[in-house]
């Protein structure tokens, strides 16, 4: 098994870290927090804005048009809807991490 291949962070997950780093909150308390930071970023996407979070990446929401595409069984042409989409771009400190962390495996 890959390194990457291991479980998935999830919300609980990042509670637990902000309560056993920060310490001086209840598990309520940093429970809210991380709720209020999803909640935050949500509102914001929800509004069209771009979210640039320094070390860490950018969350844009994008619109993409309407199209022709093709049923891949049938191969019939089908419309397909206009729609907005989430796209994120690791910044350069995160893709350093990343690498360094790939590399560490290469050479491991």
């Amino acid at each position: 098994m890959q390194e990457a291949a291991k479980k998935a962070m999830t919300k609980i997950d990042l509670v637990e870290q902000v309560y056993s780093k920060v310490g001086s909150f209840s598990k309520k308390d940093a429970s809210e927090i991380v709720e209020l930071v999803f909640d935050k970023i949500k509102e914001t996407l929800e509004k069209g804005e771009k979210i640039k979070i320094s070390g860490f990446g950018n969350f844009v929401v994008r619109q993409k048009k309407a199209r022709i595409g093709r049923n891949p069984q049938t191969g019939e042409e089908i419309e397909i809807s206009a729609r907005k989409v989430l796209t994120f771009k690791p910044s350069q400190v995160l893709k350093n991490i990343l690498n360094e962390e790939r590399a560490k495996l290469l050479e491991g």
